[in-house]
């Protein structure tokens, strides 16, 4: 599915749909090039899970955390564009911040993906000449909790 993200209120639209839905145990995989948006729908995501003020980008730290009550579920925002290789995501104990919290996974392949994990929902986002588009694809676990319909 592709969903067109022509200014910044649609990308914030989005991520907070997303956060509508969201649980413990998904993993919102977001993918594209530098300046495709990837900070900016985690952003509209973690705002849309409640928290307020300045949600910092992961890049330098890798992991970022949020947790009830600030945000309504615990949530773990990982930026891995600067991991070498999967191994390093096991070397920084995400397994351990995993646990109980959603996952918002910038550059996924450097952690070496999630896509075979049920409650992964895939984003690539392109810059377009209208704005930007999402290209959606989402596991088994997000049958019937569609946000972009």
């Amino acid at each position: 599915m592709t969903i067109d993200l022509p200014d910044l209120a649609a990308m914030d639209r989005l991520g907070r749909a997303i956060a509508g839905v969201l649980r413990a145990g998904d993993v919102v995989a977001l993918s594209g090039g530098l300046g495709a948006g990837k900070t900016t729908l985690a952003r509209g995501i973690i705002a849309g899970l409640g928290h307020e003020g300045e949600v910092p980008s992961p890049s330098f730290a890798i992991i970022e955390t949020y947790d009830p009550p600030t945000v309504r579920l615990p949530l773990v925002h990982a930026d891995f564009y600067r991991l070498e290789h999967p191994r390093e995501a096991e070397e920084l104990g995400l397994d351990d911040y995993r646990e109980g919290a959603a996952l918002i996974a910038e550059w996924p392949d450097h952690a070496g993906g999630f896509a075979s994990e049920p409650g992964c929902l895939e984003i690539t986002l392109e810059t377009a000449e209208t704005g930007r588009i999402a290209i959606v694809s989402a596991g088994p676990d997000w049958l019937g909790r569609e946000p972009w319909k």
